[in-house]
């Protein structure tokens, strides 16, 4: 490793995983080993991993046993049992747990290591922890970031670029399905919030939640009066679409999956050390979030999103 956390100059860049409960493990990991895969991603190889898991979660437990043979038997990616161990195997890590919750405490071998680090969403399962998590890579001089697919997928860029004239705000839908141990928002719903913060940028200033079992309309006002609305989906038909409007225009596109853009990204942040998004604009889109879980609580009312954040600052202040 150099000074700088990047892995410049190393191919390819070793790269281990954290948590194999997730699909991502081996849709990411097909394009980052496999060079004849039409999404290959070339720059790095997943070499290693500890399986990790939440026991009381059903999603995280039962599928580990799958993902962990494919990686070994498809990959032959090595198993360690401990974060500390692989490590010192690896340039750089994936933090791929389904389950936010450990996050934090996964995270620090990695930071104590000085280890460059890409979280996958959700940061964590709180905005106490992401902040701590944050203040942890900060503290130690270690790279690190997160984000959505969406923040890079072609469609959501193409909005984001679009000219329309002075833009007056944006609605985006997606799926939002819940999790217990997180807020709502945190689970998928992140998807199409980061898709608003691509296309609207930062300075989100108040969220207004509305609630249903099948329905989230999350309405925050952004800098300059701009309305960005987030429309989640649960027990219905689900797909993502972004809408930009503008004085002189209206851009919209329809979104999907799409891996390979983010692996680009990480890829990209692994060579130079440099993060392609900002803490704060994260730490921010994650306020936005625990702010529509605040809204909900008081029964649909506005919540600063500046307020959301300071008070979290404050609690894990409080608590070092």
């Amino acid at each position: 490793m150099t000074n700088d956390h990047s892995t410049r100059g190393k191919e390819p860049i070793r790269i281990g995983m954290i948590g194999l409960d997730t699909s991502h493990v081996t849709e990411f990991t097909k394009r980052i080993n496999d060079p004849s895969h039409p999404g290959h991603v070339a720059g790095g190889m997943v070499v290693a991993a500890v399986p990790g898991g939440s026991p009381d979660l059903p999603i995280s437990a039962t599928r580990i046993p799958e993902f962990t043979r494919v990686l070994r038997e498809d990959h032959d990616v090595k198993l360690f049992d401990s974060i500390e161990e692989m490590c010192r195997n690896v340039d750089a890590v994936m933090l791929e747990s389904v389950d936010g919750r450990p996050h934090l405490e996964q995270v620090r071998p990695v930071i104590e290591a000085g280890r460059p680090v890409f979280v996958d969403k959700p940061v964590a399962h709180t905005l106490v922890d992401t902040i701590a998590l944050y203040r942890l890579g900060a503290q130690h001089g270690v790279p690190l970031w997160s984000a959505s697919s969406l923040r890079f997928h072609p469609e959501i860029v193409a909005v984001a670029e679009a000219e329309v004239g002075d833009v007056r705000g944006a609605i985006c839908h997606g799926p939002a399905t819940i999790q217990d141990f997180h807020p709502d928002l945190f689970w998928y719903g992140i998807h199409p919030a980061e898709a608003l913060f691509t296309v609207l940028g930062p300075g989100c200033r108040t969220v207004t939640r509305t609630f249903t079992a099948d329905t989230d309309v999350v309405a925050g006002v952004w800098e300059g009066d701009r309305v960005g609305v987030l429309y989640g989906l649960r027990n219905q038909q689900v797909d993502y679409k972004i809408t930009k409007f503008g004085t002189d225009g209206i851009a919209e596109r329809e979104g999907g999956v799409d891996y390979v853009p983010l692996l680009r990204e990480v890829m990209k942040f692994f060579q130079t050390g440099e993060p392609p998004v900002a803490a704060e604009t994260t730490l921010e889109l994650y306020a936005y979030m625990e702010a529509a879980d605040e809204s909900r609580r008081r029964g649909g009312t506005p919540v600063e999103v500046a307020e959301t954040l300071n008070q979290a600052r404050s609690d894990v202040e409080a608590h070092r």
